[in-house]
């Protein structure tokens, strides 16, 4: 938990598109060493979903977030694989979008997205043949993860910052 000291800056690194985002909108709720909680609001309207809440897994390769809707509800988990880095110097971190994700519905089907953006960036030299390995060995864990129904390792950290805001 914080105490006394300055809150870190979060940037997302996105290689399709290239770009990297300050992401000011999301308010750290909660950081230790190994995971930052995070809450925020979508910043174009969507008619899915309005808000979420994101843990970033720092020593895991792990953006784990929570999509709610208007009635405040979890629409879906969404998994984001990233690398971390963190500048001691400027206290901030960069996640670099490895661009595969792993959705997870209420019902518990389990969705891979994106895997052909990992061929696309590596034609356009946009990553690295270490970062398209990192991804998918990555997603590979969390799906075993997944599969063998011990997800509850990262969902519970995220539910206790849900029950505090009442989603259903």
């Amino acid at each position: 938990m914080w105490h006394n000291v300055e809150k870190p800056k979060l940037y997302r690194r996105r290689f399709i598109p290239d770009e990297t985002v300050y992401l000011k909108d999301d308010e750290i709720i909660f950081i230790d060493e190994n995971v930052i909680v995070t809450k925020w609001n979508v910043l174009k309207p969507r008619k899915d979903f309005i808000r979420g809440y994101s843990c970033f897994f720092l020593n895991e390769g792990y953006k784990v977030s929570k999509f709610i809707n208007a009635s405040n509800e979890c629409i879906y988990t969404y998994c984001d694989i990233v690398k971390t880095n963190f500048n001691h110097d400027t206290n901030t971190y960069v996640f670099e979008d490895l661009l595969v994700d792993v959705v997870i519905y209420p019902d518990g089907m389990v969705k891979v997205l994106d895997l052909a953006e990992i061929s696309e960036a590596l034609d356009k030299q946009l990553i690295t043949i270490e970062m398209a390995k990192e991804a998918l060995e990555l997603t590979d864990s969390l799906l075993n993860t997944i599969y063998l129904g011990k997800f509850d390792i990262y969902a519970d950290v995220l539910e206790k910052y849900l029950g505090e805001q009442n989603v259903k």
